[in-house]
């Protein structure tokens, strides 16, 4: 399924470094050799090298959304933990997997999610960086107000 494009030409936008973009571009392009997947994303951001601007620069984006829920096996009583990952609005990774003991409760449950994902994160970034691609802050979102609060926190969690 192919959604339409939010990117356009934004000729009103701020211009930014026409060099640097076409740097961004060209490595991505060298990307879909390992990971031809990406090959449609990338070429909508290509689509714009005569005249990029913020808009087109911040589709490059990578974010990651987790999810757990809380003892959803009938049986056994364990979570099951979800994340994924995009690259501008394509997404181009995804896990969903039985966590391996009980949480106590839906903040744990959704805390061992989001390390999950955290993992798969750093992972993505350790590779785009192989290619010249430099993510330093990667938005990681949750729904569970509890878990963020755990992982924003370090003494509050210094027993778990």
């Amino acid at each position: 399924m192919v959604e339409k494009s939010k990117l356009d030409e934004d000729r009103e936008g701020k211009a930014v470094d026409l060099s640097h973009y076409h740097g961004m571009i060209g490595t991505l392009l060298y990307l879909t050799a390992s990971r031809p997947d990406l090959q449609f994303a990338i070429c909508m951001c290509a689509r714009y090298q005569a005249r990029p601007t913020k808009k087109h620069d911040s589709s490059v984006a990578l974010t990651a959304f987790a999810d757990a829920d809380h003892a959803g096996c009938q049986d056994t009583r364990r979570s099951t933990s979800g994340s994924v990952q995009f690259l501008g609005e394509r997404l181009i990774s995804w896990s969903s997997k039985r966590q391996k003991s009980a949480a106590i409760s839906s903040t744990e449950a959704e805390y061992i999610a989001l390390s999950g994902c955290c993992a798969q994160i750093l992972w993505m970034r350790s590779q785009l960086s192989d290619y010249g691609l430099l993510f330093n802050k990667i938005p990681m979102y949750c729904d569970n107000k509890s878990a963020i609060a755990l992982c924003c926190n370090n003494v509050q969690h210094s027993r778990s």
